[in-house]
């Protein structure tokens, strides 16, 4: 007799061989679409042969969205095998928000035929066929998909005795699983876009079109992720970054970002905020070379564990690096001289332009680049100071974050596969963070194997003005880099110490973090960022003496100006400032002139009415800064 517990601690007695289907419909258990059993993800129609604990998975958890988007992959798939016989397929799993599947088609494809693609999805999806798993040896896997490359180059990397297929119809796939009961689960689900991508992600490789698409549990879940999406297109950093003439990219710099001078306003009234803040908060600042030699990586871990992402050179017959983090440069600073524990905490600052080789394929904008410069920090202290050291960290993500408008999420990583020193620490490191988390009441969640290779972090999540979340800041605990180099210091015992680690950044690469705020606040920014703040506009060209008395008055109270005096009508001026998004307009016209005053338009109210001279400079005098900027 067997045993089943359901999470509530109702427990089923059972003498036969049973599925998680039976038991949920005995339980009066709707609509789930997989099974938890003692923890691990089952089909429905999975024989459970001994008791446990059975926990259903629902459409709408995380777990139930993952299963049912890598399942909707598959019914692309399906549907692409009808219309585009020939077509050999990659991978295709669920993603963020969605799923995908590469796939080599006969033919090119193009958007036009997405359209096609769904219809035949929808059709399926209405016949309710089921999908079943069977296992089968390799060797016969080998044989079934002898005419897939993709297939059978996985099936020999897997290298096991046994795979799992899962068939649907006239459909079958090789996957682990698990998968809704039926094509009928997978009702919500829309096509996206087209990309290229490489097999494996391997530019040696073939060149795959990859399909995104996504899926929800309800129609009104996919209707408003669409919404968003539209949102997000409308707001594309890349699109705005262009109108507003922020930055560009060029083809002879593919993934370096080219800054314009009015993108250049944005990034340094940031560093202008980001460096205030530190100095208020005790951090002293460095700047490290770009190149350092490579024995420095290699001592550092960076050669075993990142050497794919990094770019060498060669200096005098000796092999170099162009340094991919700020750390190791830091570390050196530090070894300079003898450290005093009354030294400690050491809050080191630097915002280092660091390079990384990113392939082609995965280049965004300014959310993806090669070059790019990060907020780092590195904070040096005793295991005594760790608890306090977070906290200040922690608190001054929420500070800066709370100045753009963002709410966050925590996520807590812990030790990855390819991770280096003793276990012991990593427990310690991991264990530390978590109790600063839980003593401030920081709500969190593990995202086990994430860490860095030298330590466990502490991410930041940030939701943006639409919804959408992007990791940005980190704080990671290290152990191992002070005992790497041998960094100590001297205690108050007399006797020589191993320093504590932190790194940390706040807003992550720069770079990145101004395509965020583009798309954040969709081009208007805050009065405070804003590379133009206000807008002179001259109605007629005889007003030109008065129009730079009007200079002169914004000059003298650091306003950022742009003066209009083209032959165009006042409405076609008023509108490009608009979408320019300049948070104020200030019209000047004879009148205006001749009573010492400006006609003011605000980017969101509109005509405010006439101002004088003094009543406008207390209007501009007043808007808000950040207080570390006052």
């Amino acid at each position: 007799m067997a045993l089943y517990r359901e999470s509530g601690d109702k427990i089923f007695e059972i003498e036969r061989e049973i599925t998680p289907f039976e038991l949920f419909k005995e339980w009066d258990i709707k609509n789930a679409l997989a099974a938890n059993v003692d923890d691990t993800p089952m089909d429905l129609h999975a024989a459970l042969s001994a008791g446990g604990t059975v926990i259903p998975i629902m459409p709408d958890s995380a777990e139930g969205l993952s299963i049912l988007r890598h399942s909707a992959s598959h019914l692309m798939a399906h549907a692409i095998s009808n219309l585009y016989p020939g077509a050999k397929f990659g991978v295709g799993p669920s993603i963020q928000d969605g799923f995908y599947y590469d796939v080599l088609f006969p033919n090119p494809i193009t958007d036009e035929d997405m359209p096609k693609i769904e219809a035949e999805m929808k059709r399926l999806s209405s016949e309710k066929i089921k999908i079943e798993r069977v296992e089968i040896s390799s060797a016969e896997a080998l044989e079934k998909f002898s005419d897939d490359p993709f297939k059978t180059e996985l099936i020999r990397d897997i290298g096991v005795e046994k795979v799992s297929l899962y068939g649907q119809a006239n459909f079958c796939d090789l996957c682990r699983g698990p998968h809704v009961p039926n094509t009928g689960c997978i009702k919500h689900f829309k096509l996206l876009s087209l990309a290229g991508a490489y097999w494996r992600g391997n530019e040696n490789n073939v060149m795959l079109t990859r399909i995104y698409g996504t899926a929800f549990a309800d129609g009104a879940s996919l209707a408003a992720y669409l919404k968003m999406m539209e949102e997000a297109r409308l707001r594309d950093h890349r699109k705005l970054g262009r109108e507003l003439d922020l930055f560009s990219f060029q083809p002879e710099g593919p993934g370096f970002p080219f800054f314009h001078p009015k993108g250049m306003v944005l990034m340094n009234k940031l560093v202008d905020f980001w460096r205030a803040e530190h100095t208020r908060r005790g951090y002293s600042e460095i700047k490290t070379p770009l190149i350092l030699d490579r024995e420095l990586w290699e001592r550092s871990g960076h050669w075993d564990h990142y050497r794919e992402n990094m770019y060498f050179t060669e200096i005098d017959k000796r092999p170099f690096a162009i340094k991919p983090m700020n750390c190791p440069g830091g570390i050196l600073v530090y070894k300079t001289s003898k450290r005093s524990y009354r030294e400690l905490p050491m809050r080191v600052a630097e915002l280092g332009v660091v390079h990384r080789h990113e392939r082609s394929g995965v280049l965004h904008g300014l959310m993806r680049v090669r070059c790019f410069t990060q907020d780092d920090a590195h904070i040096y202290c005793t295991e005594d100071q760790i608890g306090d050291e977070l906290k200040g960290v922690i608190e001054l993500d929420r500070y800066i974050y709370d100045m753009f408008g963002f709410k966050f999420e925590v996520e807590l990583s812990t030790r990855p596969e390819n991770s280096m020193g003793d276990s012991k620490m990593w427990e310690l490191a991991e264990r530390r963070l978590r109790e600063v988390l839980e003593e401030i009441g920081v709500p969190y969640r593990i995202n086990p194997g994430d860490g860095a290779f030298y330590g466990p972090k502490i991410d930041f999540h940030l939701k943006d003005s639409i919804g959408r979340t992007w990791q940005c800041g980190t704080v990671q605990l290290d152990f191992q880099l002070p005992e790497k180099f041998d960094m100590t210091y001297v205690g108050g015992d007399g006797a020589e110490h191993r320093p504590v680690m932190l790194h940390r950044t706040i807003l992550g690469s720069l770079e990145r973090f101004i395509g965020i705020l583009v798309e954040h606040y969709a081009g208007a920014f805050p009065y405070w960022l804003s590379p133009v703040q206000a807008k002179i506009i001259q109605v007629k060209p005889e007003l030109e003496a008065y129009a730079l008395k009007i200079e002169k008055t914004l000059r003298s109270i650091g306003v950022r100006f742009e003066r209009d005096a083209r032959d165009e009508k006042l409405g076609r001026k008023i509108r490009d400032a608009q979408l320019e998004k300049v948070p104020y307009m200030l019209v000047i016209g004879a009148k205006e002139a001749e009573n010492d005053s400006v006609s003011v338009r605000t980017r969101v109210g509109g005509d405010i009415g006439t101002r004088s001279i003094e009543e406008l400079k207390a209007v501009l005098s007043s808007e808000f800064k950040p207080e570390a900027l006052v």
